[in-house]
């Protein structure tokens, strides 16, 4: 419990002849460390009850790579899918599209994406790209990202492309309420 590991941290720092004033501190912020952590768990149980009531997350997860926390993650960003036109947009509201430079004649030659959107999304997608691609779990995101790398594209060049082709099947397995076929 969290009163007994507090006692044996307790133990410990008397042994090792802190003051009165500094053992006090020091069991203060151990007991809000533990509650805090409490807490977390707790909040993370609610959510996962809250994710198994959703038919989106059990379709996400149906892709490779995918697991509980980030279906539930993708799902609670994307809300309702029905909302985007197409899959292009659903990528514009992640942030993922690439934004052109351009003023005049001048086009510039390296285009990085935009960042306008979910930063939450983003980072679900970038993690759920590279747990997909760690150890070929997912083949059909592996394949794109081979190809992409022997045209010599960078590893986060080539994660992120590999983010927006997951988006473009999320949008799909959404909307088609069908899940994800290798």
């Amino acid at each position: 419990t969290k009163t007994e590991r507090l006692g044996k941290i307790l133990q410990v720092w008397s042994r090792e002849k802190k003051s009165a004033a500094q053992i006090q501190m020091l069991s203060s912020m151990v007991s809000l460390l533990l509650t805090m952590r409490e807490q977390l768990q707790t909040i993370e149980e609610q959510m996962d009850r809250l994710a198994e009531l959703l038919p989106e997350v059990e379709l996400i997860k149906s892709i490779p790579g995918i697991g509980d926390k980030l279906a539930a993650a993708i799902v609670s960003e994307i809300g309702d899918a029905s909302q985007f036109g197409d899959a292009k947009q659903l990528v514009a509201f992640a942030g993922l599209d690439p934004g052109v430079y351009s003023s005049g004649q001048f086009t510039a030659s390296s285009n990085r994406i935009t960042k306008r959107g979910s930063k939450r999304l983003r980072r679900a997608l970038y993690m759920a790209a590279q747990c997909g691609l760690r150890r070929g779990t997912n083949p059909r995101l592996k394949a794109y990202y081979d190809k992409k790398r022997l045209e010599g594209k960078p590893y986060k060049v080539t994660v992120i492309a590999c983010a927006n082709k997951l988006l473009h099947h999320i949008y799909a397995i959404l909307n088609k309420s069908q899940p994800y076929h290798a």
